[in-house]
């Protein structure tokens, strides 16, 4: 993993990827707006080469679980090394829950000193209580690593623009 980073650079977590209209949405709306306010996306989703090509060659069985075992913990190392490569996360918080790989992506951000904002779209709230939108433990990362989150992603993307290309 690398231990430098790019100052413009924005780490994009959620698990959009996983659903065609989630990943429709990222490659023509999120990836966009983080290009169109100067920053650089680090998108996890842009190379899922090795997992897409076992899912896609192999049937199902145990050659097919070994193959996707090795490719996801490369898929693992290279979304890690993309976070250690940025300054700050754009997390998508959408669903009935934050997605657990997601949740580790803003930890291990966290834990390396990243900008953390999270985006939800989603009017549903998937809180502890009724004092927060999403898990106390996500909304804690995103506000001590000096982020915000938000329901806008043009707020969203002005933020980091703010906070990144300004220093």
């Amino acid at each position: 993993m690398t231990e430098t980073h790019n100052p413009s650079a924005v780490y994009l977590a959620g698990p959009s990827g996983f659903f065609e209209a989630g990943l429709l949405w990222h490659n023509s709306v999120v990836v966009p707006a983080v290009r169109d306010a100067g920053l650089t996306p680090m998108d996890p989703w842009a190379n899922q080469s090795a997992i897409t090509h076992v899912m896609a060659t192999m049937e199902f069985g145990s050659e097919r679980r070994d193959a996707l075992e090795v490719a996801n913990l490369e898929q693992g190392r290279y979304d890690l090394a993309l976070i250690d490569g940025s300054a700050a996360i754009l997390a998508s918080l959408d669903g009935p829950d934050v997605d657990s790989g997601t949740a580790v992506e803003i930890g291990y951000g966290f834990a390396r000193g990243l900008l953390i904002v999270g985006l939800r779209t989603d009017i549903r709230t998937s809180a502890d209580n009724e004092g927060g939108i999403v898990n106390m433990m996500i909304e804690t990362c995103i506000a001590e690593s000096g982020g915000i989150l938000t329901r806008s992603l043009h707020e969203a993307v002005t933020f980091l623009a703010e906070r990144l290309l300004s220093s």
